[in-house]
């Protein structure tokens, strides 16, 4: 099969297209002829090796976390699909390689496509929907009526994360460029913070939960806009303790992850706060309880690009560059 690799960490130099041996198929799992794939920051941060200690990735490794298809072939244990049927899917962290023709992804992991959606849209939403679901509904237990901020409501996360807020009936803000206001208010944000032109600590304040996807200083200055209780989930980092016991870190990464979380967590004990670092999981189940929300068109997938699967490295570059508008980068197989 056609694929794109990671030959080695560092960038884009360490990245080309290959043949690669079609993926052996086991008893649960099923085998995607993919039809299109998304491309996310953490593509890049995979690619680049920022994770090589908790996640050791043997190489060549074909990159890749979304993907919408078609079922090939099912092991003998699959009880949910059948061969043609259209689905969608983040694959297990350790089973990722959307960028290629075909993947074997564990049933569990897999849902089906949302009937409504294109190929091209529905590989656009697993990774950011489940983040978003992840935090917002698992982590903080958003109540209708609560201030939930959005970071970066424009982008591939935050566009699912503010309509996902809005559906919980949360009081939505966001931050995001002049030219992008009228798309986050369209989405359902109530209330948008020019990042350019505003400061948002200035202007907003006792807020239930913050969901950050930009990290370092906007992180910390984030935790200042939150009430007394309220929780601030990044998916940027630092990663915290939480975070490396649930992963089984070794002694000596839990004692990194929490020296590097140290600070901010003390911030955030002064402030009366809770910090939290979510790596989303994969779910097959959670994506079944969010297809109803994208079918009836509460959640709307919001694509910025789609390049032909030939063009994958440029599809990568126009996402490392920052050139995408708004929503998520696609290639298609078609």
């Amino acid at each position: 099969m056609r694929a794109f690799t990671v030959e080695k960490y560092g960038g884009r130099a360490g990245m080309r297209a290959a043949e690669m041996p079609d993926p052996q198929v086991g008893t649960d799992d099923v085998l995607v002829k993919i039809h299109a794939a998304s491309f996310n920051p953490l593509d890049l941060r995979i690619r680049n090796g920022d994770f090589k200690a908790f996640l050791p990735y043997r190489l060549p490794l074909v990159l890749g976390n979304d993907l919408a298809g078609e079922v090939l072939q099912v092991g003998s244990s699959v009880t949910r699909f059948a061969v043609g049927d259209e689905v969608y899917a983040r694959p297990d962290k350790d089973r990722i390689g959307t960028a290629a023709e075909l993947l074997a992804v564990h049933q569990d992991d897999l849902a089906p496509k949302p009937a409504t959606l294109t190929m091209t849209e529905a590989a656009s939403l697993p990774l950011v929907a489940l983040t978003a679901w992840q935090a917002l509904v698992e982590r903080a237990r958003v109540q209708p009526g609560q201030k939930v901020l959005i970071h970066a409501g424009a982008g591939g996360l935050g566009s699912i994360a503010v309509q996902l807020a809005k559906e919980l009936g949360a009081h939505v803000a966001t931050t995001a460029s002049t030219a992008k206001v009228d798309l986050v208010k369209d989405l359902g944000a109530d209330e948008v913070i020019d990042y350019r032109t505003q400061d948002f600590t200035e202007i907003l304040d006792g807020y239930d939960v913050v969901l950050d996807s930009l990290g370092g200083d906007n992180l910390a200055r984030s935790l200042r806009v939150l009430r007394p209780g309220g929780i601030a989930i990044s998916v940027a980092g630092p990663p915290d303790p939480a975070f490396a016991r649930e992963l089984g870190a070794n002694p000596v990464l839990r004692l990194a992850m929490t020296a590097l979380s140290s600070r901010t967590r003390r911030q955030a004990k002064r402030l009366g706060v809770t910090h939290s670092f979510l790596f989303m999981k994969a779910s097959g189940d959670q994506l079944r309880e969010l297809t109803p929300l994208i079918d009836t068109g509460k959640i709307r997938p919001v694509v910025d690009t789609v390049f032909p699967f030939d063009d994958t490295l440029h599809a990568m570059e126009y996402v490392e560059k920052g050139r995408a508008k708004a929503g998520k980068v696609v290639v298609s197989m078609a």
